[in-house]
């Protein structure tokens, strides 16, 4: 006898044997055992799920002379002929190649005529979205009101292609992708009959390369067989389906922890070498990052599918990462499987993209922080409490004097203090200051501001007069032009405001306005002739602070 392909030869020939289905399956035995036997099913899907074979066994069933708990005994005569398809009253119809209405219109007319041998006159049609419009239009009221004998079964991979008028005259069954771990059994079932050594890694492999569809899965089985024998290896399956090695990603998990680089360069030149598909290296090392996520969240690997060996790295690694840092990991490779697409030299991308995944560091929360302090302090637990550097600078460091003021500082000076000064002593906090009460300190305010910044202040603070307080927005009337004009400045202004925080203890901001009294000086050379000969006023503080600090003299 001829060899025969696995997914031929294990073909499920009982509703219990087919595999992932099983909400599927024990509705349809119930029907069987209560009678209420529809007279349309459409059977949707991804491939290789079990679809046609479900159709096959409900269609043994529903003509088995002695069915046992709604299961076809598979020994008797209608049984034997339906299993190797030489009853007539079972009719097979692939619609991708008698899609069109003439054949449509030849299954209305066959409907008619009762079965030669069974109870019911089955049709199963396959790959039913295949079917052109025109053919469905003409089967509608066919599929409406058939004879009592005739059952249809349809089957399709696309259900969203079929109309919507055929979709309600059928009882839909949605079959589900068959989880690996179901796939991996029944391939060690299988294996074991064949009398094949194969190993759970293999198992993992093929039943992932399935992607869900056993049929694949069997597919890619006999693949291997036939490569390696009755003794299958894991490194040659590898290269046989040229696929990425599991290994791979786990030696990238353990380059994050270890911060090796170099294998960010190595890993890239592997994949270039042999030819893997980036796109698929992104996506796995995504899904990789995700059962670490998956262990370090629920602290179980039951929700992970992969090999036992793996399981174990998988549960090891919850002791080295956070959920955080591997939520910026995934989130880091979503946005790289959408760059990849549209880079024009994958493997410097890959390079690039795998160095900076290496180099992320391990991110800390406060509370961490907070109980790495209290660790400090030996066997208290208690934090240690430490002084802010700059209040120790301070305190360390007493207050230069004041430098003897020039003309250059007069004229642009730094409007912070080149020195660390002692902050004044605190009076009560101002919380309802009004202008009374700041009027009230004002002068103390200005003279203060005039013994840190002898250089502006002394010669401008003066003519500074509060009026209005609103909201916290001082209005303070200036009666010197030239102190508008450089008072005015934002430098000027944020260091008040600072200082009139910290000496009135609320927030004050300081709004300046020139006052309509305000005088102007204009001073000028000595040999002016507009102004020779002209006295100047001995009380004016710019001719008072040039006298006392730059040894000036005035003009008689």
């Amino acid at each position: 006898m001829s060899f025969v392909v696995t997914a031929r030869k294990y073909r499920p020939q009982r509703f219990d044997e087919v595999v992932g289905q099983e909400h599927i399956t024990t509705t349809l035995k119930n029907a069987i055992t209560s009678g209420r036997i529809a007279h349309a099913y459409l059977l949707t899907g991804p491939r290789g799920v079990g679809k046609t074979t479900t159709a096959r066994i409900l269609a043994k069933t529903l003509n088995c002379e002695n069915p046992h708990d709604a299961e076809p005994c598979n020994e008797c005569e209608m049984c034997r002929s339906i299993s190797t398809g030489q009853l007539i009253d079972i009719i097979e119809i692939d619609a991708a190649s008698n899609r069109g209405i003439d054949e449509i219109r030849t299954l209305r007319d066959s409907v008619r005529y009762a079965p030669s041998k069974g109870k019911y006159k089955v049709y199963i049609i396959d790959e039913v979205h295949m079917l052109t419009k025109d053919s469905f239009n003409a089967f509608l009221k066919t599929l409406e009101e058939p004879p009592e004998h005739i059952v249809f079964i349809f089957a399709t991979t696309d259900v969203h292609r079929v109309p919507l008028t055929i979709l309600s005259r059928c009882q839909r069954y949605d079959f589900r992708r068959i989880q690996l771990n179901t796939i991996k059994a029944l391939l060690l079932e299988i294996a074991q009959k064949e009398s094949i050594t194969i190993d759970d890694k293999t198992l993992t492999l093929i039943a992932r390369k399935a992607d869900g569809g056993l049929r694949d899965a069997e597919s890619y089985f006999d693949q291997v067989v036939a490569f390696c024998g009755k003794d299958v290896v894991y490194e040659t399956v590898i290269k046989l389906l040229n696929v990425i090695d599991n290994d791979l990603f786990f030696d990238i998990s353990d380059a994050v922890l270890s911060k090796n680089f170099k294998l960010a360069f190595e890993v890239a030149d592997t994949l270039y070498k042999n030819g893997w598909n980036y796109t698929d290296f992104v996506d796995q090392l995504t899904e990789h990052f995700r059962n670490i996520m998956v262990a370090v969240a629920t602290g179980s690997v039951t929700l992970i599918e992969a090999a036992e060996i793996y399981k174990v790295k998988y549960k090891q690694y919850a002791e080295h990462f956070l959920e955080n840092d591997l939520l910026r990991i995934l989130t880091f490779l979503g946005k790289l499987g959408q760059e990849l697409k549209y880079s024009q030299n994958h493997k410097l991308k890959i390079e690039i993209a795998l160095s900076q995944l290496i180099g992320f560091e391990k991110t800390a929360t406060i509370s961490g922080l907070i109980d790495a302090a209290g660790a400090d302090n030996g066997s208290s637990g208690e934090p240690v409490r430490r002084e802010p550097a700059q209040a120790a600078f301070v305190q360390e460091r007493a207050p230069a004097p004041a430098p003897k003021a020039s003309m250059t500082s007069f004229i642009a000076e730094d409007p912070v203090p080149a020195q660390p000064v002692s902050p004044p002593a605190k009076t009560a906090p101002q919380e309802n200051a009004t202008l009374d009460s700041i009027s009230a300190r004002w002068e103390e305010f200005v003279n203060q501001l005039a013994a840190e910044k002898p250089g502006v202040f002394s010669a401008f603070a003066q003519s500074l007069k509060p009026v209005a307080f609103t909201k916290s927005v001082l209005q303070v009337e200036v009666f010197d032009t030239d102190a508008m004009h450089m008072l005015g400045q934002k430098a000027y202004l944020d260091y008040m405001n600072t200082k009139a925080f910290t000496f009135f203890d609320t927030k004050i901001s300081i709004k300046l306005s020139l006052s309509e009294k305000a005088t102007s000086r204009d001073i000028k050379a000595s040999n002016s002739p507009k102004k020779a000969g002209k006295k100047v006023d001995s009380n004016d503080p710019m001719a008072k602070f040039i006298q006392d600090n730059l040894g000036g003299e005035p003009i008689a």
